[in-house]
């Protein structure tokens, strides 16, 4: 076990160890005595010391040291009494630390190195251990106070584990501690008088992948938009790197793609988020991948255990997964043998007495006159209860209903010698009635008409049917059949047409959804009858494009049934409708099955064994083909050598995923795959789409450009032919012959079954646990892809209506998104629904929206003249002034348009948004309206005092007269004509302004500046006031009302009693009143004012300091707010 360091004196040592192993840093030694042989004195009275000694006295027989070249003191790091312990920690040191360990140039350093890391280890073990206990998170407490106090993150950000590890940077490393919490991962180190910590969301990871280096073998690397970041020498780099992935996943649907956590119930409260929750979450995904089963499906038991398979005549080690509605059962190769019986169909769950021989054995009985044995269950109590639980509602609803499903098994079939009821083979059951147009499938109607004269096809066809009557009288049929490697074998060669349709319906287990939902497919056809949508549209649409050169697809038959799936599952699943290839998918199913039959198939491939291929993004089939152009690297690395860009093979391979290569094969050869779809899943599809390209693999390397790689691979899938295949039948598409005449090699062909037989000899080690757990770490890099696009439309819908340069515009984008996510991180429950979720569906500019708390924050980060105590005030109106829609939410274009106007506007715009800030809507009612302003600024008889140069003076009248015409001017660039603002809006609007001059340099200048403006706005307004009282255009000032009757009609406005002010009479009446034009003239005249509001402003300076504020005020805030809770 690895040891706190503690000093040894080697020169005292020596005579007592002996070194077993050794280089420049490190000491593997053995005590003398131990493991002796030859009864050297010294060794003897070694060991007879040891015996004498107490036993907390005694020395454990091995350990290791670690030394400093030239110093006579060491350190023991580990010590234990067995040798292939010690020797697991030596090559752990040899191969994480030592490497690394030549870059220091101090050897002081390397032991401070060392031991810091050695005391990390030991917690992590010490944390590893309470983990495994299932003891409360008390046991986190100490982790989680280092974690809130060194990164200020608020306590609702929930910490998940930490490990210990080295970050490098450049070439040296720094051992800390990695904290990995619901949204973010932090690293925190402090080494050498040094310390280094840094915080990065989940939400900013753009990829995670493990790499190896020169010194490293083998390290995590996590890159962002920004920078990449590598971490090495975790005590269990597998574990770390599987939770790593799994709470990025996590964070990232929870935020980009909230539709995909919908059914993840334990994930969706991110609260509940645990290690051992993030463990049974990925237990859960690989089971229901494995078995298909619906995404709904909680896993409740996994228990290891051996079950009797009579075909091997023994018992299979293996584990018994248990879920709501499944009983299923995998060996510990997932493609040895495998079986799923669902609870509808058990009868009884018991345990039998337990012998030497079959210890705690358990019989599971089901109503096809089975019985399977399962042994060495470790709980068995515990576990018959839970299912008989679960249990109970199934045989209610039987003894209720009487429903029966016949699972066409000629005679009765036991697991072993235990019969659990009398029959006598011949009894009939009742089907239920069902509502269904189709009763037979298509292809019975529409099957070969031209009869093959050397009858090749039906002696084939009854060899066939003969081999699968052989498997099913050894291993069973329907439902419970075991899957196993001859099965494997049987599909590969093709399933006969007798039996595709049966087959496909036991594979996929779409019969026990057809007999858990009676009438279900018939009430959501006559629900969908009539209705006309963009789903219904597009169907119409692609009925005619669905294997037109099928016979079946040639007539009103056909296409109806194809309609009438189609419609009803658009109508079962909204949110997907319809999407293209369906059509495809749904022909096929037709031909082969009745039409309730191929719907719940359909229901099968699209919500289960296809999850996310089916949308409006298709993330899952994007995620898939990720996927697939890792596997190509890994499995064919000449290939990807040769094309570094593998994304033009993904592309084209995107429709084999898509169609399960119906649209690309000859109709007979593609059927062979969806049989292999059915019994594997998308495992079949990934080994035979590296089968296609490990055949095409010398002519791809050899190609030039993406449109001869096309030609290369449309023309191999073109000549992949049926065995079956010596002349073209009437059943068969012409479209699967269509180009041959053209293609150069017509002789050569190849035959579908051996490319499925190859790609499952050469690719078949490939796992589901595999797929799922890339699936996990690529869905991050798809979901990050389309992040990027959303963020590319946004700036570049954005960026023509403002003036802010596109690195600008980029981060203010980063920075309202952020904001958009903290309130998802640390929200305390009360965020707006819409807010809660991301639809990718919105314009846009609209996905990311901020409500007015949120937008305070920005608001208190961006703006470039803050308020005192007002802020807040300001923000609030300015909040209300952008949310046009009066939807309490502001878009990014709203909000970079704001920001554009007070960074990039002229100045007259810039207070023309402060006017509008004081006006309603933005300023209400509801707010204070009196004023703290000294009494000398409400006097309205201070003469006017404007800069005018030395020696030249003008009268009040002169001054006014010209003001007049100035504003005449102005308004003529005023396209609508804004509300003129009352004295008590005005009182507000010299507020703000007091206000933001409070605290800079020219502080005095400002005040005495705005008194000026305020006094001759004050006596403007007075003058307009007495006006309208008495009646009068201009009451006593003749010379002004001389100016007005000359037909300046401009000028009108002025004074509210003309022009824009004769609607608004009924408004204000006699009040006084001021307009926009007034105000904005009066502020020119003074230059101290118009160089604040012209002077240039760095919005560049302003996002970084805010990019470094955000996390850090909205977090002490945060915990501010929980503190006096």
């Amino acid at each position: 076990m690895w040891l706190n360091p503690e000093e040894v004196l080697l020169k005292n040592a020596l005579k007592l160890w002996v070194t077993e192993k050794s280089n420049d840093f490190f000491l593997l030694q053995r005590r003398r005595g131990h493991g002796d042989s030859g009864g050297k004195f010294t060794g003897l009275l070694v060991g007879a010391l040891d015996t004498v000694l107490d036993s907390n006295a005694r020395v454990t027989p091995f350990r290791i040291l670690l030394q400093v070249p030239g110093s006579q003191i060491s350190w023991a790091i580990a010590c234990g009494a067995a040798v292939e312990e010690m020797n697991r920690h030596w090559d752990w040191l040899v191969q994480n630390l030592l490497p690394s360990l030549s870059v220091f140039e101090n050897k002081e350093d390397v032991a401070s190195f060392v031991k810091g890391k050695v005391k990390g280890l030991i917690a992590e073990e010490v944390t590893g251990r309470q983990a495994a206990q299932e003891v409360d998170p008390e046991k986190f407490r100490g982790s989680l106070l280092k974690f809130e106090l060194r990164f200020g993150l608020p306590s609702s950000e929930k910490l998940v584990t930490t490990y210990s590890c080295c970050c490098w940077k450049s070439r040296v490393p720094r051992q800390g501690w990695l904290y990995l919490s619901i949204n973010h991962m932090a690293f925190y180190s402090f080494l050498l008088g040094k310390e280094v910590k840094f915080v990065i969301p989940w939400a900013e990871v753009t990829r995670l992948e493990r790499v190896s280096t020169g010194l490293m073998t083998d390290m995590v690397r996590v890159t962002t938009r920004q920078r990449q970041r590598d971490f090495s020498m975790f005590l269990s780099l597998d574990e770390a790197f599987r939770v790593m992935c799994q709470l990025a996943d996590i964070a990232l649907r929870r935020l980009l793609d909230s539709g995909g956590l919908e059914l993840d119930r334990d994930l969706q409260q991110s609260s509940n988020i645990t290690k051992r929750v993030l463990e049974e979450q990925a237990l859960r995904a690989y089971v229901l991948a494995l078995f298909r089963l619906p995404r709904d499906e909680r896993l409740h038991e996994a228990a290891h255990c051996s079950m009797w398979t009579p075909h091997a005549r023994s018992h299979t080690a293996g584990t018994l997964y248990t879920t709501d509605h499944y009983l299923c059962f995998s060996s510990r190769d997932e493609s040895r043998c495998s079986l799923l019986i669902p609870l509808s169909e058990v009868i009884s769950v018991e345990k039998a007495e337990s012998t030497s021989v079959l210890p705690n054995p358990v019989i599971i009985s089901v109503r096809s006159k089975k019985a399977f044995q399962l042994i060495e269950l470790q709980d068995r109590d515990s576990l018959v209860d839970s299912i008989t639980t679960r249990l109970r509602p199934f045989q209610w609803r039987h003894s209720t209903f009487r429903s029966k499903k016949s699972l066409a098994s000629s005679a009765p079939y036991y697991t072993f010698c235990y019969d659990t009821m009398y029959c006598d083979g011949k009894e009939i059951e009742e089907r239920p009635l069902r509502h269904a147009v189709n009763t037979e499938a298509l292809m019975a109607c529409y099957h070969h008409s031209q009869p093959d004269p050397n009858n090749c096809t039906s002696t084939m066809e009854q060899m066939k049917e003969r081999l699968w009557d052989d498997h099913f009288s050894e291993y069973g049929r329907g439902i419970h059949m075991f899957h196993t490697e001859k099965i494997q074998k049987l599909v590969a060669m093709g399933i006969p047409e007798s039996l595709r349709g049966e087959l496909w319906m036991t594979f996929s287990d779409a019969s026990s959804e057809l007999a858990s939902h009676p009438d279900y497919y018939s009430r959501l056809v006559t629900e969908s009858m009539g209705q006309s949508n963009l789903a219904t549209e597009e169907i119409e649409r692609d009925l005619h494009r669905s294997l037109p050169d099928h016979p079946a697809f040639q007539n009103v038959i056909g296409i109806a049934a194809l309609r009438r799936v189609l419609t009803a599952y658009a109508q079962r699943n909204p949110k997907i409708g319809y999407c293209q290839s369906m059509n495809i998918l749904a022909s096929v199913l037709l031909l082969y099955t009745k039409e309730e039959e191929a719907f719940w198939l359909l229901v099968t491939v699209c919500e289960r064994m296809l999850p996310d291929y089916f949308n409006r993004r298709v993330i899952g089939a994007q995620v898939d083909q990720s996927v697939f152009e890792e596997l190509i690297r890994e499995r064919l690395p000449e290939l990807a050598e040769h094309i570094p860009d593998l994304s033009s093979l993904s592309t084209i391979s995107l429709s084999w995923f898509l169609t399960l290569f119906l649209s690309v094969l000859p109709f007979r050869s593609a059927v062979c795959v969806v049989d292999c779809f059915f019994f594997h899943g998308t495992k079949a599809i990934f080994q035979l789409g590296l089968a296609v390209l490990e055949a095409n693999a010398a002519a791809l390397c050899a190609s030039v450009d993406d449109g001869q790689a096309l030609m290369i691979l449309t023309g191999f899938l073109d000549q992949v032919k049926y065995d079956e295949d010596t002349s073209p039948v009437a059943s068969q598409p012409p479209s699967s012959q269509s180009g041959e005449e053209g293609d150069p090699p017509v002789e050569q062909h190849t035959l579908i079954t051996d490319l499925i037989a190859g790609s499952y000899e050469k690719f078949g080690d490939l796992t589901v646990k595999q797929i799922e757990r890339l699936r996990c770490r690529h869905r991050i890099q798809v979901l990050q892809a389309h992040e990027d696009t959303t963020k590319e439309n946004a700036l570049r819908v954005v960026t023509s209506d403002v003036s802010i340069s596109p690195e600008n515009l980029s981060d203010v984008y980063n920075l309202f998104k952020t904001e958009h996510f903290i309130n998802l991180y640390w929200g305390d429950g009360s965020t707006t629904v819409a807010l809660q979720t991301h639809d990718p569906s919105r314009p846009y500019v609209d996905q990311y929206r901020v409500d007015r708390a949120q937008f305070k924050s920005l608001y208190v980060l961006l703006v470039p003249w803050l308020c005192g105590l007002h802020t807040d005030t300001v923000a609030h109106r300015t909040f209300t002034l952008l949310d046009q829609d009066g939807d309490s939410f502001i878009t990014f274009r709203e909000f970079a348009g704001w920001l554009d106007t007070l960074y990039c506007k002229e100045l007259n715009e810039k207070i023309r948004l402060l006017y509008c800030l004081h006006i309603p809507p933005a300023l209400t009612d509801s707010e204070d309206g009196e004023s703290s302003l000294k009494s000398p600024l409400l006097s309205t008889s201070r003469p006017l005092h404007l800069q005018l140069p030395v020696g030249e003076m003008k009268t009040y009248q002169e001054q006014l007269k010209q003001m007049l015409k100035d504003l005449a001017k102005e308004k003529e660039h005023v396209d609508k004509p804004l509300p003129l603002m009352n004295q008590r809006e005005f009182i507000q609007f010299c507020k703000t302004l007091y206000s933001m001059f409070h605290g800079i340099p020219d502080e005095i200048e400002l005040f005495q500046a705005i008194a000026t403006v305020t006094s001759l706005v004050l006596q403007i307004g007075e003058v307009g006031h007495r006006c309208r009282s008495s009646g009068s255009d201009v009451s006593g000032n003749e010379d002004v009302d001389d100016e007005h009757r000359e037909g300046n009609q401009e000028d009108q406005p002025v004074f509210g009693t003309k022009g824009e002010e004769t609607g608004k009479e009924s408004e204000y009446g006699s009040e006084w009143t001021v307009s926009f034009a007034q105000i904005l003239a009066s502020l020119l005249t003074e230059q101290q004012l118009v160089n604040f509001f012209e002077k240039p402003m760095d919005l560049s300076a302003k996002l970084a300091e805010a990019k470094l504020k955000q996390y850090h005020e909205r977090a002490e805030l945060l915990s501010l707010q929980e503190g006096t809770r």
